[in-house]
């Protein structure tokens, strides 16, 4: 018998091994691999891109080794590094740091997809998630590890990067690119939002950037969606301008180069600075304008001429150097526009998501407005700091719009509308209310401060203090174990008894008579009235038992 049970243990122990290899929670390695795996690719798509522009073109400059530093340097430039020329007409070093703003989601999408995947581990519903820090730090330092090389290869050719803006732009995109996907794994929960906003943000102004259920709050939204009016606006400007200079806009492609090959190459550069000329005429319209070149501003009171500029097909949409006119003071528009949008968001909230405040005052809904324009300005500077830059020394030092000028114009202009437009629509809101609840005499009139609806949370909120937890939905908890002897009810009109033939008006007469429940429950036992006395102690000598008194 000991044997057969070694033997059965034995048996049992690969099938036990396998299972857990199967079911172990992946370590760093999967995260080095992905965050690898997404620096590659990326590189790869930058390659594939330049390399097809290379063999079309008419006049390569250099060999394929030419090619591929270029691929490397646009790569680098993606992420925000400033790159450098030292191939110029002076001799000196020219800073080149316009990133495209387009460019800059391929690797940030590629970043994010790799830390989701590598947090979810490719397993099903039910297996355990890898613990957040270490995909977020596999993933970061296997994308680290490809960029380096990179960087120090990109170094060798005409287009280097700065070491400076390389070890400051490419570790921090990797950081919250990565740290978005594994937030993502986990569900988005609000645990990380509200420790950076319990830091930054005083306790009153919380709710407006983070609801209680983990969304958006009502500033966040409306600040959200007048950024989007301002760079949507600012593509409309860009397109209306680029039609009414189309003359000169087709003549800079003859201009810059020939041949169907070169004018696909300068047309996918305009495509890739599509968004960074859109955020250009947003902050045109805001009122601080941009700069082309140093001391050479566009504004709509006017613009100066800049004789040095290239025949580039996106600049022909600049305006005509002069005073402004008119036509140019129309572009006001845009900003009343998104400062009405800003002031709707936060009037509808005023009223209907206001959550354990009830209805807002007239402060609290004039605060939130400010307070929402406050957070576009800051979207919006990011916005201008990133799609503009350096495109040489001296007099190309400067290119784009300044990010402190476009954020402060962006929150006095919306701050101003916006608390407008929220009191009007939070008391047309509520006088439309309250007109409701008086057409009806069997109504009661809700009162001023009413609560608002609850809303169903759109995913189980984390406790307060995490980071990474388990995803909710990932697990379900097992059931209860039910007790063997625990009663239970089937009511059932199909039971076995009628499938055996029996009537029931006799089934159930039986079991009444054996004493047995007909639902099938125990026989409750039959009380005890007639007990017999005790009977005294019986005697030492007495060997027969006494009868009962």
């Amino acid at each position: 018998m000991a044997g057969v049970i070694q033997t059965t243990v034995r048996r049992s122990m690969p099938a036990s091994l396998l299972l857990r290899v199967r079911h172990r929670s992946p370590g760093l390695a999967n995260g080095l691999v992905g965050g690898a795996l997404a620096a590659g690719l990326g590189l790869a798509a930058f390659t594939v891109l330049v390399m097809l522009l290379w063999v079309s073109s008419p006049y390569p400059d250099s060999g394929p080794g030419g090619a591929l530093h270029v691929a490397a340097a646009l790569w680098l430039l993606a992420h925000g590094a400033e790159l450098v020329r030292v191939d110029t007409l002076s001799g000196a070093p020219a800073p080149m740091g316009v990133p495209p703003l387009l460019l800059a989601v391929v690797p940030v999408w590629l970043l994010h997809r790799a830390a989701r995947d590598t947090a979810e581990g490719g397993a099903r519903d039910n297996a355990p998630l890898m613990p957040g820090r270490t995909a977020w730090a596999g993933v970061v330092l296997g994308y680290l590890a490809v960029a380096a090389p990179a960087a120090l290869y990109a170094a060798g050719g005409a287009l280097r990067p700065s070491w400076t803006w390389t070890a400051l732009c490419v570790p921090l995109v990797a950081l919250v690119a990565a740290g978005t996907g594994v937030w993502t794994a986990y569900g988005r929960p609000s645990g990380p939002l509200e420790q950076v906003l319990g830091a930054v943000l005083p306790r009153g102004a919380r709710h407006l950037v983070l609801g209680p259920d983990g969304r958006p709050g009502v500033a966040a939204r409306a600040a959200a969606a007048g950024a989007t009016v301002l760079v949507a606006g600012g593509a409309v400007l860009l397109t209306v301008s680029l039609g009414w200079h189309f003359g000169e806009t087709r003549r800079t492609f003859g201009r810059l180069t020939e041949g169907w090959s070169g004018w696909l190459a300068v047309l996918l550069l305009c495509v890739t600075l599509l968004p960074n000329a859109a955020v250009w005429a947003a902050a045109y319209a805001l009122g601080p304008g941009f700069l082309l070149g140093a001391g050479v501003a566009v504004t709509p009171l006017g613009a100066r001429a800049a004789p040095l500029l290239p025949p580039f097909p996106l600049l022909a949409a600049v305006p005509d150097p002069g005073a402004g006119t008119a036509l140019h003071g129309t572009v006001v528009a845009l900003p009343l526009t998104a400062g009405v949008v800003v002031g709707w968001f936060v009037g509808r909230g005023s009223v209907t998501g206001g959550g354990r405040f009830g209805v807002w005052t007239t402060g609290r809904t004039a605060g939130a407005a400010a307070f929402a324009a406050g957070l576009c300005g800051v979207l919006m500077a990011l916005l201008a700091g990133l799609a503009g830059g350096p495109l040489g020394t001296a007099a190309l030092a400067r290119f784009g719009p300044v990010w402190w000028q476009v954020g402060l114009a962006t929150a006095v202009w919306l701050g101003l509308t916006a608390a407008a437009t929220a009191l009007t629509v939070r008391a047309w809101r509520l006088r439309r209310s309250y007109r409701r609840g008086e057409r009806r005499a069997d109504r009661v009139v809700a009162p001023r401060r009413r609560p608002a609806l609850p809303r169903p949370p759109r995913r189980e909120r984390l406790p307060r203090g995490t980071w990474f937890k388990r995803k909710p939905g990932r697990s379900a908890p097992a059931p209860a174990p039910v007790a063997a002897d625990e009663p239970y009810l089937l009511l059932d009109d199909d039971g076995d008894d009628r499938a055996h033939g029996a009537p029931d008006d006799l089934r159930d007469l039986r079991d009444l008579r054996d004493g047995t429940d007909p639902f099938g429950l125990r026989p409750r036992p039959e009380p005890l009235d007639d007990l017999p006395t005790a009977s005294p102690p019986a005697a030492p000598g007495d060997t027969e038992p006494r009868p009962p008194a």
